[in-house]
């Protein structure tokens, strides 16, 4: 199981949200900065993702120079999201070594747009797909989009990305677990890797997401607990 830690940034600072409310706003022990060197020591994990929360909110980024110090200080690829809506920001961010970008609302409203950053980094674009039950949520997950995740994977089938990250809303820093039924179903309705995000608590979790054949998961609110490490070393 490749296991991929997540920071999740406002003002700088390293927080969680429960459900995506960012009114109820977490603050960890860890600056991001520490946080980072944290994740980096250890060979399970295969790469780190950073969520630019207010960026989601107010649908342009707002954490790039933070973001940017973060890269100089792991040797591990990042994947960035977060207000990630034009072509523009994604230059930017792949000018200062990002390795992969995670596209939500705009990729999910707008797949001519979408085919075209494809194109532009094949392989390196994770669609991020946040849903409550079967319908995809948008703009930092307060607004349903209208599109449910079956319709969508179906639009999306053939474009070169380097996989879907599945998020149950009502999952997300809930300690519940994931929606490993949906994670599954998800799996089966696509060619495209399909990672495992929200709710995941242990190596328990993580196991049984491997006996699905899901081998990569991000861990959020876990990620910061000394005893998940220990787990699963």
């Amino acid at each position: 199981m490749n296991i991929i830690p997540a920071i999740d940034i406002i003002d700088g600072q390293n927080v969680r949200l429960t459900q995506g409310d960012y009114d109820k706003k977490t603050s960890m022990k860890r600056t991001p900065e520490e946080a980072i060197a944290f994740y980096s020591s250890f060979e399970q994990v295969s790469r780190i993702h950073i969520v630019d929360l207010m960026g989601a909110l107010k649908q342009n980024a707002q954490e790039s120079t933070v973001i940017q110090e973060l890269k100089t200080r792991t040797a591990l690829p990042l994947q960035i999201g977060g207000g990630l809506r034009n072509t523009e920001t994604l230059e930017k961010y792949d000018a200062i070594g990002i390795d992969y970008f995670i596209l939500g609302t705009r990729a999910i409203t707008d797949l001519e747009w979408l085919g075209s950053v494809v194109a532009k980094y094949p392989g390196r674009i994770f669609v991020g797909v946040d849903a409550r039950e079967n319908d995809i949520y948008i703009n930092g997950w307060t607004e349903n989009s209208g599109i449910t995740i079956d319709d969508y994977i179906r639009q999306i089938e053939d474009l070169d990305i380097a996989g879907i990250i599945y998020t149950d809303i009502n999952k997300d820093g809930m300690n519940q677990g994931p929606n490993f039924d949906n994670t599954k179903r998800i799996s089966e309705l696509t060619r495209h890797p399909v990672i495992a995000s929200g709710g995941v608590r242990n190596k328990t979790d993580l196991d049984q997401l491997e006996s699905m054949g899901i081998t990569q998961a991000i861990v959020g609110k876990a990620s910061h607990n000394d005893d998940f490490w220990r787990d699963i070393r």
